[in-house]
């Protein structure tokens, strides 16, 4: 698992193609879990930097993904870290389709044989501890508030550090080079909204952006996020 520091004490690691992130404090905050299988490159990071996996005291996700929601079950068995998710991301019965997912691909979910590996695909309720309303500053970073970023999923945040002008963005955002782009259409659930929400990201104070699939972008972030808008008719 590939790593590099974005700010002090702020780590992107990144395996198969997609990141996550790991704060080092008083006690460890990841951002997202990567895909199944991640949680023993999670575990010798953290080892690497002096901590231990049992030091996890909270998982944020940013959406409800596979390949980011991937190691959560191995962390929750492993460590006493709350899952925080928005509660958007969750469906609310066993009749629902899953709100995370294009329309097809979430009723696919629901046919009765795949069913039963649908948990790998999703957190259900009982997953998860904290489910997020929007608004809340949460305790990293000096303070880290969670906006809603409909769009790419119902359910999917951004999660903003004002000290460090850093936000978090999943996969509300992509990164082609140094070019901002919205979430790819194939596998997402609404792209007006996801243009709102880029027009919400657009009215915060930022330097850095971190995604979900790729390198941060340091240079002019926001001047950048006021291009794709204009491009994408906003």
């Amino acid at each position: 698992m590939r790593s590099i520091e974005i700010v002090p004490s702020v780590y992107q690691l990144t395996s198969g193609g997609t990141n996550l992130y790991v704060i080092d404090e008083q006690e460890l905050t990841l951002i997202d879990t990567g895909l199944p299988g991640s949680v023993a490159g999670i575990t010798d990071f953290v080892s690497r930097i002096g901590r231990s996996v049992e030091d996890i005291g909270s998982i944020i996700i940013t959406h409800n993904h596979i390949d980011h929601i991937g190691a959560v079950q191995d962390l929750k068995s492993l460590t006493d870290a709350k899952v925080f998710i928005h509660k958007a991301a969750l469906s609310e019965s066993e009749s629902d389709t899953d709100p995370s997912y294009p329309q097809g691909l979430g009723r696919l979910l629901r046919i009765p044989f795949l069913h039963r590996v649908r948990r790998h695909f999703v957190l259900e309720p009982g997953d998860v501890d904290v489910q997020l309303e929007g608004g809340e500053v949460l305790s990293p970073l000096g303070g880290l508030r969670v906006v809603p970023t409909p769009g790419h999923t119902p359910g999917s945040i951004c999660l903003y550090a004002p000290e460090r002008k850093l936000v978090f963005v999943g996969d509300a955002l992509q990164r082609r080079r140094k070019k901002l782009r919205l979430p790819a259409k194939m596998v997402s659930t609404d792209m007006e909204e996801a243009v709102s929400s880029v027009k919400v990201m657009a009215e915060l104070d930022i330097e850095i952006i971190c995604f979900g699939h790729g390198r941060p972008l340091f240079e002019d972030a926001h001047g950048r996020l006021v291009v794709l808008i204009e491009h994408s008719g906003g």
